[in-house]
């Protein structure tokens, strides 16, 4: 079973609707909990679909428009009344640092932790965090202000070695570690041993990539080539293309487009319009380009996994 999961907490646009929360999702891997964008009522929803959420050290805004931060605030607070002392670290662009201080501030609040805050403008190619087995970039979108992407990618696993063969050869440590890595072995009479014939190819690496809000643009998909799971806004259906490219957010159809062009696995629809209290024309629209094409569900947490 994967060990990456995401959970869907509002794929809404800007206005909240009974049927549809603003952007907020939690991306979970090995323990490790992830907070992408945090729209108003984020926390609720955590709360309504019974999702753990005190560990949450990291949280990523994708830019400084209100469906995708207003329940920073909130969060922030909670966490402050249930009395958090391991700090809080926040990816977002810059702005946002002194609004969250001023909020804090006019409302007399010392936090009983810390809040860091590292700004996306910084960042470049660099990864915003890594650790041994994985790593998180941003990248730029195309939006009404500054606006970043993010991928999360697996690093790649080492290969297996047949246990008999590390048995029958006696194989030392050192050599087993060079030998996951791709290396051939050569034993004590001088036969060697092809690294493909003592060990097994370990399944392919996973990876996540966000892309909301952006126009339609092509060059993002150099940074989300071979995703595992591409979540991309579909704002608007193909009637509303114009309206789509001159308030720079994207059709179904061009979400299809850019997970066709990327090579990604699988292709998950978000951020819909208010107009569309049944998404299922984004649906139809998006699958005539890139059939592997889902829509998100609030409250639904799905496994990325390699099928």
């Amino acid at each position: 079973m994967s060990n990456l999961k995401l959970s869907v907490l509002g794929n809404g646009a800007a206005v909240p609707t009974a049927y549809c929360n603003p952007s907020g999702q939690l991306l979970t891997f090995e323990g490790n909990q992830f907070l992408i964008d945090c729209g108003e009522g984020t926390q609720m929803q955590l709360l309504k679909h019974k999702i753990r959420y005190r560990k949450l050290e990291n949280i990523f805004i994708s830019h400084l428009h209100g469906d995708h931060y207003y329940g920073l605030i909130g969060l922030i607070s909670t966490f402050h009344l249930y009395g958090r002392e391991k700090p809080l670290t926040i990816y977002a662009p810059a702005d946002l640092e002194e609004l969250i201080k001023h909020q804090l501030q006019v409302s007399k609040t010392t936090l009983n932790y810390e809040l860091r805050f590292m700004h996306l403008e910084n960042y470049n190619d660099d990864p915003l965090f890594e650790s041994d087995d994985f790593y998180i970039k941003s990248f730029p979108l195309k939006h009404s202000v500054p606006c970043w992407g993010f991928v999360f990618r697996e690093k790649p696993l080492l290969r297996k070695i047949n246990r008999e063969f590390i048995e029958n050869k006696k194989i030392p440590s050192e050599q087993i570690v060079k030998i996951k890595q791709g290396s051939d072995f050569v034993d004590s009479d001088g036969v060697t041993y092809l690294n493909s014939q003592i060990t097994i190819a370990p399944r392919k690496s996973l990876s996540y990539a966000y892309c909301s809000d952006t126009a339609y643009d092509e060059s993002i998909t150099k940074h989300i080539k071979d995703v595992t799971l591409l979540y991309h806004e579909a704002t608007f259906d193909n009637s509303m293309e114009t309206v789509a490219s001159e308030k720079l957010h994207s059709t179904a159809s061009q979400a299809a487009q850019i997970a066709k062009n990327s090579n990604s696995l699988k292709l998950l629809l978000g951020h819909f319009s208010a107009r569309f209290k049944d998404p299922k024309v984004l649906l139809d629209e998006a699958r005539k380009v890139f059939p592997n094409t889902f829509l998100s569900i609030e409250g639904r947490t799905y496994l990325i996994e390699n099928k």
